[in-house]
């Protein structure tokens, strides 16, 4: 489509330039008190909610014999996160697994969503008087730094339930930089500072790693949309194709980083 043609399309009473059209596919749709990204939250938890069917429908569906498609396709996911977990995470959880399939699985859903074309669930919801979407919630900064936040909370509670709560408050004031007597306590006020600056550090590069990513793929395909129908396929085509790339490695970097960190979190140093 045309430039005109993509703006007019975006919704019914859409922006009137290439850069009000910009702006309008980066708006969220907010709550009534502005604050909250109902987009996010909703996408979010119904990609969530596809997960979960997807994998209880290939539970129930599972079988000894010659497996079908769908059992292929989850067992082949879960071979591919029980590598990392069994190669990262070398102490002993009934967590650990779950965890990682579920921010493997879920990350590629959020991401994925950038595959559909840009006009289409805004303009569809246009009929229905929603006038903002965005549909990549991973391509939103607070629902990366949301999902970060979980993973530090798991790096703490995985600490004190390895260490317990004495040995992870020693492990604060006494690692990385090990003394005895009075250098100790010189000391201790250091290895805090450090420690926190390592344990804030995580989430944040985990954040900001995938919505840099997902927010730059986003505004690509934003800039696609604006160019005639025919230069849209020609450029729009490659890079569908390396963004399935994009898509995959972004979602199993934020897995396989959160395995390495907890697994981090349970070794003493």
């Amino acid at each position: 489509m045309t430039t005109e043609h993509a703006v007019e399309t975006a919704h019914h009473a859409g922006p009137a330039n290439a850069t009000e059209y910009i702006q309008h596919h980066l708006s969220f749709l907010k709550s009534a008190d502005g604050m909250w990204n109902l987009d996010t939250f909703y996408i979010s938890a119904f990609l969530g909610l596809v997960f979960l069917g997807v994998f209880y429908a290939a539970s129930r569906k599972a079988t000894a014999g010659v497996p079908g498609k769908l059992q292929n396709f989850v067992e082949a996911t879960m071979e591919l996160v029980n590598e990392v977990v069994n190669s990262a995470f070398h102490a002993k959880s009934k967590v650990i697994a779950p965890l990682a399939i579920t921010i493997f699985v879920w990350v590629w859903l959020l991401n994925a969503m950038d595959f559909l074309p840009v006009d289409l669930l805004p303009t569809v919801f246009g009929y229905l008087g929603v006038e903002k979407l965005r549909v990549v919630p991973t391509a939103d900064v607070n629902h990366t730094f949301g999902m970060s936040f979980g993973v530090m909370l798991c790096i703490i509670g995985f600490s004190i339930k390895a260490k317990g709560i004495g040995g992870w408050g020693k492990e604060l004031l006494t690692a990385p930089f090990h003394a005895h007597g009075f250098m100790a306590i010189v000391l201790a006020p250091v290895n805090f500072i450090f420690q926190m600056i390592e344990l804030l550090a995580k989430p944040l590069s985990l954040s900001l790693r995938l919505f840099g990513n997902m927010y730059a793929g986003e505004l690509i395909f934003i800039l696609i949309a604006l160019l005639p129908w025919w230069a849209q396929w020609l450029l729009g085509g490659p890079w569908v194709i390396f963004h399935i790339l994009v898509v995959t490695l972004q979602a199993f970097v934020f897995m396989a980083l959160t395995v390495v960190y907890l697994s981090l979190a349970v070794e003493k140093h």
